[in-house]
């Protein structure tokens, strides 16, 4: 059994400790044979191909990034694209089965190939964001917790210092869960998120409250968070390879328009890729080795279309399909236990 691994889409904590997972899975259970697509998608339509043997994956499981590299190619574009090409490429090489690892997009790209090119392949859930269902947590979410939580810590002491509104804008798409989760770590003074469209008036009433208190406030915005007179998330980014708006910046306008009402000194603060760098927390790493001896287990069962996920402590399987037929979004409940300590 040869099984080829691909890394895609936005790189994250943990990617490596897959990698490291599956092939000492399938080397010492299974006597599989290990390559890897350079590139993500690119690479199976390319057939860039490295192999991966034991050796390879030592230590890796403490690593950030990715040693494959990534991209957001889509696989149906492009010379080489498409299930029958990818085939061929396939059977040019002997390779029995793909184990793709990403988010949204990459497992998207994969459940159509799994059903309209019956290509064997089984999906592994990567997302700092969180926002894929049918798992309760992916890898990667919990290091980009910690790193916008010490974000946040820090920007309390220079807020403190000069008694300014620090608005920090963190990673998440359409969901809210890294704002939900740093903003309560951190003790935000509002957490503003996708699932839950604000007034600035609402925002600025917040932040009085927090200077008529005699302290500094910090606000912690999603990136896909809507104020309720927007149409549309903020987004200047333009489109990615699947034609998704490359969001970010909401924090740079929402600063100015606090500042304007209140006449509080405002500063705005944009995380960004910062949230996705750096060697995974141990939770990561041990989620990230799990999820990719088992994804090995899946292919060994010929589980394809199907996508190893979390579910409480155990690990189990779903299909493509039902992971991303919807987002994971923030429940009602988890919003109104946060908004209790807001202002």
């Amino acid at each position: 059994m040869k099984i080829g691994i691909l890394t895609s889409g936005g790189d994250c904590p943990g990617l490596n400790a897959v990698i490291r997972g599956a092939v000492l899975r399938g080397v010492i259970s299974h006597e599989a044979e290990f390559v890897g697509f350079r590139w993500g998608w690119r690479g199976v339509v390319q057939g860039d191909i490295v192999p991966l043997p034991r050796q390879e994956v030592r230590g890796l499981s403490r690593q950030g990034g990715t040693i494959l590299h990534s991209s957001r190619t889509n696989p149906f574009e492009g010379e080489g694209g498409g299930p029958e090409n990818i085939q061929r490429m396939l059977d040019e090489n002997g390779i029995d089965a793909i184990i793709a690892i990403g988010g949204e997009g990459t497992l998207t790209a994969a459940r159509r190939l799994v059903d309209e090119g019956g290509i064997n392949v089984v999906g592994v859930p990567k997302t700092i964001d969180n926002d894929l269902a049918a798992t309760d947590y992916s890898f990667g979410f919990d290091t980009a917790v910690e790193i916008a939580t010490e974000a946040i810590d820090r920007l309390r002491t220079t807020a403190d210092s000069h008694g300014r509104c620090m608005v920090v804008e963190v990673m998440g798409r359409h969901v809210g869960w890294i704002a939900l989760h740093s903003g309560m770590a951190g003790g935000a003074h509002a957490i503003l998120i996708p699932e839950q469209p604000m007034s600035i008036d609402e925002i600025c009433h917040y932040v009085e409250s927090v200077r008529d208190r005699g302290r500094a406030p910090v606000i912690v915005v999603a990136e896909g968070f809507k104020l309720t007179d927007m149409e549309a998330e903020h987004s200047h980014k333009g489109l990615d390879a699947f034609n998704r708006p490359r969001l970010g910046g909401i924090a740079e306008l929402l600063a100015p328009m606090i500042e304007a009402r209140t006449g509080i000194e405002s500063r705005d603060t944009v995380l960004g890729h910062i949230q996705r760098g750096g060697a995974p927390s141990a939770y990561d790493r041990v989620l990230a080795t799990r999820l990719g001896m088992a994804a090995v287990d899946a292919v060994k069962d010929k589980a394809w279309g199907e996508m190893v996920t979390l579910r409480g402590t155990d690990i189990a399987r779903v299909s493509i399909r039902e992971a991303t037929g919807n987002l994971n979004t923030v429940p009602q409940s988890r919003y109104d236990e946060a908004r209790v300590l807001f202002g």
